[in-house]
């Protein structure tokens, strides 16, 4: 892969997407107005904050000369897909290290399988590994083992971090700050490993502010989106906040209030809602605005990442996996 055999134009991605304003009672009557920033609509396969995280890694892969892609997930892992299907259509190989090796004698889930018939192969490794990814041996390892998979070098194989979340891709996603500069007072957007929110924070214009909604429990985030900031731009970037009240018991799980209240935004709107991660943003958002958080006359963005599975991939799936600990906790960086 060279610079120049990359053309990610030839992909043909809708941008900036689509900004639609949406009648709902529940942010009228408080005098607040919603907008839907449609960011599933960027591309049928590299969805969202799919394409804004990965557009910056996959230039920078071919600026290295680099042959495959490396990347880690769970079992229903969005991330994989999108990576798998970059692979398919730019001419990278690609590995998902897939967390949980008891999945290797199981039958593909309809996530995994298509990540498999974009030609990606499928690691599967202990939890207990998973956890320890990121440490220099660990990684290495891993990244050695996959070279000799692919039969290609390991200094060829570009690893990208779970979820996409590195420096390179919060700055991809000041682009969506940037497309909402003067349409919003605060944005909304779904956070499961917090490169969305740096990045969008950062794009933002002075008097705007984002709030994220962490799809899993633990309370770690608001470290990783400084993290990030830190390694994208050096230091705190905007004004951002996180509401870690909605992560319904964790990724991939839910309550049937939020069941509830996706279904009913459905039929009010007639807008399909991807449960992991948009309805429990949303969720978020009409319970802020019931509670008065939003000032009459003001403008509340919510961005949607991405869309539902086909009716076949919906089955339950907790075995994803989740983190452990307390969440409910808000806290912000200014």
């Amino acid at each position: 892969m060279t610079p120049e055999a990359l053309d990610l134009a030839a992909l043909r991605p809708l941008l900036p997407s689509p900004l639609r304003t949406v009648e709902d009672e529940r942010f009228t009557r408080r005098g607040v107005r919603l907008l839907l920033k449609r960011d599933d609509l960027i591309h049928t396969a590299l969805p969202g904050n799919k394409w804004r995280k990965l557009e910056p890694n996959l230039r920078a892969a071919a600026d290295g000369g680099h042959r495959a892609l490396l990347t880690f997930g769970g079992a229903y892992s969005n991330h994989l897909r999108a990576t798998a299907a970059a692979g398919r259509l730019l001419g990278f190989a690609t590995v998902g290290v897939v967390r949980g090796d008891e999945l290797a004698t199981r039958p593909l889930n309809p996530s995994l399988a298509a990540c498999a018939a974009d030609g990606m192969r499928l690691r599967f490794v202990d939890r207990a590994t998973y956890r320890r990814k990121t440490e220099p041996s660990v990684l290495r390892e891993i990244l050695n083992a996959a070279a000799d998979g692919l039969a290609v070098p390991p200094e060829r194989v570009y690893v990208v971090p779970e979820g996409g979340s590195n420096s390179l891709a919060a700055q991809g996603c000041t682009a969506l700050g940037r497309e909402l500069r003067g349409a919003a007072d605060v944005v909304g957007v779904a956070c499961g490993t917090g490169g969305t929110l740096a990045g969008l924070a950062a794009g933002l214009a002075p008097g705007q502010r984002a709030v994220g909604f962490p799809v899993l429990k633990g309370g770690f985030l608001a470290g990783e989106v400084r993290a990030l900031q830190l390694a994208a731009f050096g230091g705190p970037r905007g004004d951002w906040s996180l509401d870690e009240r909605f992560h319904g018991g964790g990724y991939a799980r839910t309550t049937p209030a939020a069941d509830a209240f996706a279904a009913d935004f459905e039929d009010r709107h007639g807008l399909p809602v991807e449960r992991l991660y948009v309805a429990k943003m949303l969720h978020g958002l009409t319970t802020l605005a019931e509670e008065g958080a939003f000032a009459p006359g003001s403008t509340v963005a919510a961005v949607v990442t991405g869309h539902p599975p086909d009716p076949a991939e919906s089955d339950s799936c907790g075995s994803d996996g989740s983190s452990d600990g307390a969440g409910g906790q808000s806290v912000s960086s200014r």
